[in-house]
């Protein structure tokens, strides 16, 4: 089918909720994906931060295949194989290999809905063991999902105004201020039942929380009974050069929600909680069909022990900082923000984003606007210096030509 004929499908039978690229991405391999012409595109948004070993990495395709062909999905109602490991995985990846809480997960298939289970664990602990506050601080630019919760939850005006009404029960601050979170703590006191925060917002354009500002929340949370719960949807699993943002931070959070690149582009998501939080929860409390599947869990088996295996974390390290340093040299762009392999680009005044991506598409690379000025780079956490060299290759003259 041409690239034409599959536009005028979808055109005609999916609803209009993204504004896609002129191209139909058909195979890949690593940090390469190829069209339906044969056409060859370095991929520096890596599913938006899903495919963290690269496309198809031949240990996630193996253990996908073989699952395959053994069994596919048979419900919670049972035990499957794997599960409990890589429930156990996250577990020590949560402490970073040292000595910490045990972590129990609740398996969903998005990072939404990890972020729903999130939400709701933390209302419903507070009820039953804490302090029966139901309101939930969050950040200012944040972006925790689109269901109505997690768009509630979600501090970004423009994207909840045309879903009016939605749930109630989310106060929001601006990002590192923290004497407006002193105000709000002080105002509602035993009425928060929990904070919640991405160390790096990944959509509102990467803008990182300040270690000083977490700090000083964890410890209102703890003057007034509250949980600190982390979306690390888009930061967890070595996006950013350990195993989880919030380990650079000085803070440790009481739940962690996960999604992305945890099972390197098979869909699923996760919500981790410490045992003693994690308890609140009784059979019948919260639940998913597909969640914890067979195939999803065989999947991230493999992805998080490839992760581990293959020096991952210090390559983010690495490659990060050369990507970030590489991209601060570049004519027209004025701020480069992030870590590891999330890296936030500012363009100077009058220079497109949205422009810059479609023009690095005809020269083969994939790149993310997150708005009118502001580039993302979310590339599988197996690029190599190699790859950014040929980025700068391509990327300086497209924004000269675009300014």
């Amino acid at each position: 089918m041409t690239l034409q004929q599959q536009r005028e499908l979808e055109n005609a039978y999916l609803m209009p909720v993204f504004a896609r690229k002129p191209v139909c991405l058909v195979e890949g391999r690593g940090m390469h994906v190829v069209d339906d012409r044969g056409a060859d595109y370095l991929d520096f948004i890596g599913g938006i931060g899903v495919c963290s070993l690269g496309h198809c990495h031949p240990k996630v395709v193996r253990a996908v295949q073989e699952q395959a062909a053994k069994l596919m999905h048979v419900s919670n109602y049972y035990y499957v194989e794997q599960r409990g490991e890589v429930a156990c995985l996250l577990s020590d990846a949560l402490n970073n290999g040292l000595a910490g809480p045990r972590w129990q997960t609740f398996f969903a298939n998005s990072g939404a809905e990890a972020n729903e289970c999130m939400i709701k664990l933390a209302r419903l602990f507070a009820r039953r063991l804490g302090n029966g506050g139901t309101t939930i601080i969050t950040l200012e630019g944040s972006f925790h999902g689109r269901t109505m919760e997690t768009l509630a939850a979600t501090a970004q005006p423009a994207k909840q105004e045309s879903f009016q009404p939605l749930p109630g029960g989310f106060v929001h601050a601006p990002l590192n201020d923290i004497a407006t979170l002193e105000y709000l703590f002080a105002e509602l006191g035993s009425q928060i039942c929990a904070f919640m925060f991405e160390p790096i917002q990944g959509e509102g354009g990467v803008y990182p929380c300040t270690p000083e500002f977490l700090a000083a929340a964890q410890d209102m949370c703890r003057e007034v009974g509250a949980l600190m719960i982390a979306d690390e949807v888009q930061t967890g699993i070595y996006r950013t050069g350990t195993p989880f943002a919030f380990q650079q931070l000085g803070v440790e959070p009481d739940i962690v929600s996960i999604a992305k690149g945890v099972a390197a582009g098979f869909p699923l998501g996760a919500c981790a909680a410490k045992e003693e939080v994690a308890k609140v929860f009784a059979p019948g409390d919260h639940g998913s069909t597909f969640g914890g599947s067979n195939l999803a869990m065989a999947a991230a088996h493999a992805t998080l022990h490839a992760l581990g295996d293959e020096g991952i974390a210090q390559n983010v390290r690495e490659v990060g900082a050369y990507l970030r340093q590489k991209l601060a040299d570049v004519a027209g762009i004025v701020e480069v923000r992030g870590a590891g392999l999330m890296v936030g680009a500012d363009l100077a005044e009058g220079i497109d984003a949205a422009a810059v991506v479609l023009a690095a598409l005809e020269k083969g690379l994939l790149l993310n606007a997150t708005g009118p000025r502001t580039l993302r780079f979310l590339p599988p956490l197996v690029c190599t210096k190699p790859d950014v060299d040929t980025l700068m290759e391509k990327l300086p003259p497209l924004i000269q030509n675009i300014g």
